[in-house]
């Protein structure tokens, strides 16, 4: 009966263990999405320039490269005149693509940024020929063409240039509903099924070398599993500012792990956990 006893307690103290642990844990929640009418007559302008801004601070995840320095690996563009560094770089001699304007540039270096690398910001070893940056609307971030449209649009306005992209068209209604009714109005991307798809989902590969040594905005994860234990890989997302790599700025965002579920969380760890070199 004794023994019963102290498996049943211990049973239910494990059980207690893992409710606090995943109560502790960043989740993401799973109510229904709210449906929120929109009227297409009302989308002005600068409607449409706030939703630019929107994406590129989040779905766009531009914001993970395009920093400041000394944190940035890509231009500060948000601290950029994009309109006037885009005419600059058309007037480069090294410009070798097809754009003929600021919001034509602007367009070819999110849809296709390896036509133009600026210089000292291609990829470790090309010497400016190859661009690190992904193809906005292809995965993972996949864009639709209006919520590229809005970037532009963004882009063109912050500070103080003209607009030149049109306000989207009547018979888009649908995808510009869903889009300015934001998060509420959208289901939440469905969660990785694998480690690959989650490292893939959250671009970790733009700041970590996966496959190896070389270095990026922080350090190489070719054989992090022999340099941090699950508990100091799953801080490192959880908190990344609790314990920073000795060389390496302060560059990964704070709320990255509340971007993330649990399985989705606990399945890089483990992931990384294995990378042994």
């Amino acid at each position: 009966m004794s023994v019963l006893f102290k498996t049943l307690a211990f049973s239910l103290g494990l059980t207690l263990l893992f409710t606090l642990v995943t109560y502790l844990l960043p989740q993401v929640k799973g109510e229904a999405p709210v449906e929120k009418e929109v009227d297409l007559g009302s989308l002005t302008m600068e409607s449409f320039i706030a939703l630019g801004e929107e994406i590129f601070h989040n779905k766009g995840t531009c914001t993970l490269c395009h920093q400041p320095a000394p944190l940035g690996r890509a231009p500060d563009i948000a601290g950029e005149d994009m309109v006037a560094l885009a005419n600059k770089h058309l007037a480069d001699e090294r410009y070798q693509g097809d754009a003929k304007n600021a919001e034509e540039y602007i367009r070819e270096s999110l849809l296709h940024p390896g036509k133009y690398v600026v210089a000292g910001w291609g990829k470790k070893g090309s010497n400016d020929t190859e661009s690190p940056m992904p193809m906005v609307d292809k995965p993972p971030i996949q864009l639709t063409p209006i919520e590229v449209d809005a970037v532009i649009a963004w882009l063109q306005a912050k500070d103080g240039g003209e607009v030149t992209v049109a306000l989207p068209a009547a018979e888009a209604a649908a995808e510009v509903a869903s889009a300015v009714a934001g998060d509420e109005g959208r289901k939440a991307p469905a969660p990785a099924a694998t480690a690959e798809e989650a490292l893939t989902k959250y671009a970790c590969a733009s700041c970590h070398a996966m496959d190896s040594r070389d270095t990026l905005v922080g350090p190489s994860l070719l054989d992090v599993g022999l340099r941090l234990s699950k508990a100091q890989l799953r801080q490192s997302i959880v908190d990344p500012n609790a314990v920073v790599a000795e060389g390496f700025p302060p560059a990964m965002p704070s709320d990255f792990a509340s971007k993330m579920t649990v399985s989705e969380l606990e399945m890089i760890v483990n992931y990384l956990a294995e990378k042994k070199g």
